[in-house]
């Protein structure tokens, strides 16, 4: 097979497998106890299963590993994709032990850092674009900051039914659709595997009784993301379209987290004040406001993956055009009729 249609078929494997996973994979969390119990937090009002983010671990791990094992011919590429595989995988398996035990908020913090260093690290090493020492480590220390605190945005934000499985799908198709306008096969791979497995997840988390994703799905799904992102600029993607599946899920917690602060609240208490729990507020069902996000989130996707056909100054005005989107959904909660 061609690279490209190994990064098809690993699609589809993850697709399945995160169709078929939760059947093995609930009764266990059921034995285990993993509930999710409505706080302060949360947009739901009775116990509902999580954890299930552990069948889309397991599909994603497969279909990644498949893709990396069918692909390998020993060049950079392909160990980029072993490092994003590899990098996603023990983000999301930082999630799954916390969902079991708990971490200290110091434990996870080192856990999170080491992972992303490690991965920023690895990508330099098999792609960097021959940066001086200085320079290597300053785009080290951004990598470093932006895996790790990404995986806390995911994990803040998956906070209604839909709202992570339509962003894993999104941005995983972004990806995709940049590594095959590019010719960047282990980049589709990462790209299709990562909206295979957060699409196969969607039934499962919008159909009764629901399950939801729990730590170990979003710590994944932000992970996965991040440390692609970062593969894929380091590989030669353009910025915008490397960051455009992120603006929509960065921009809402930094303008929370910056209200909250200014308001003399503690940042890190549980809150329901995120523009999507806001939208929900008004009376839009779950659905209607993970897909407000999503489609935010859409338009800013689509607007980075422009940048690949741009010049600087096209760039500049697509740029613009996102953070146009980015006022527009944080200005929903205002613009919005009250429902119900």
């Amino acid at each position: 097979m061609t690279p490209f249609a190994i990064a098809l078929v690993a699609g589809v494997l993850a697709l399945v497998l995160s169709i078929l996973l939760p059947y093995l994979v609930r009764p266990m969390l059921v034995r285990l106890g993993i509930m999710d119990i409505p706080n302060e937090r949360s947009s739901h009002e009775r116990p509902v299963l999580r954890g299930l983010g552990l069948a889309v671990l397991i599909a994603m791990g497969a279909a990644g590993g498949f893709a990396v094992v069918a692909q390998h011919t020993g060049a950079g590429d392909t160990r980029l994709l072993l490092t994003v595989v590899v990098g996603s995988f023990a983000a999301g398996l930082l999630g799954f032990a916390e969902d079991l035990w708990g971490l200290s908020v110091g434990v996870r913090s080192v856990l999170l850092l080491v992972i992303a260093l490690t991965s920023a690290v690895a990508i330099l090493v098999l792609a960097g674009p021959g940066l001086p020492l200085w320079g290597a480590l300053l785009l080290a220390i951004y990598a470093v900051l932006f895996i790790s605190s990404y995986i806390n945005v995911a994990n803040f934000m998956d906070g209604l039914n839909g709202i992570s499985g339509f962003h894993g799908v999104i941005a995983g198709l972004t990806f995709a659709a940049a590594g095959w306008f590019l010719g960047l096969p282990w980049l589709l791979a990462a790209g299709l595997v990562l909206a295979a497995g957060f699409g196969g997840f969607l039934p499962w988390n919008l159909t009764k009784p629901g399950a939801f994703l729990g730590d170990v799905g979003s710590y994944l799904l932000g992970g996965a993301t991040a440390i692609t992102s970062f593969a894929a600029l380091v590989a030669g993607v353009p910025l915008l379209a490397t960051i455009g599946p992120m603006v929509i899920y960065f921009g809402d917690v930094a303008v929370t987290l910056v209200k909250r602060v200014r308001a003399g609240r503690r940042w890190d208490e549980p809150h329901k004040e995120h523009t999507y729990q806001r939208i929900q507020q008004l009376g839009y069902s779950h659905v209607q406001a993970s897909a407000m996000t999503a489609g935010a989130t859409l338009a800013t996707s689509l607007l980075g993956l422009g940048s690949v056909f741009t010049s600087t100054a096209g760039a500049i005005a697509l740029f613009g055009a996102g953070l146009a989107v980015l006022v527009l959904y944080l200005l929903l909660p205002r613009l919005l009729p009250r429902r119900g």
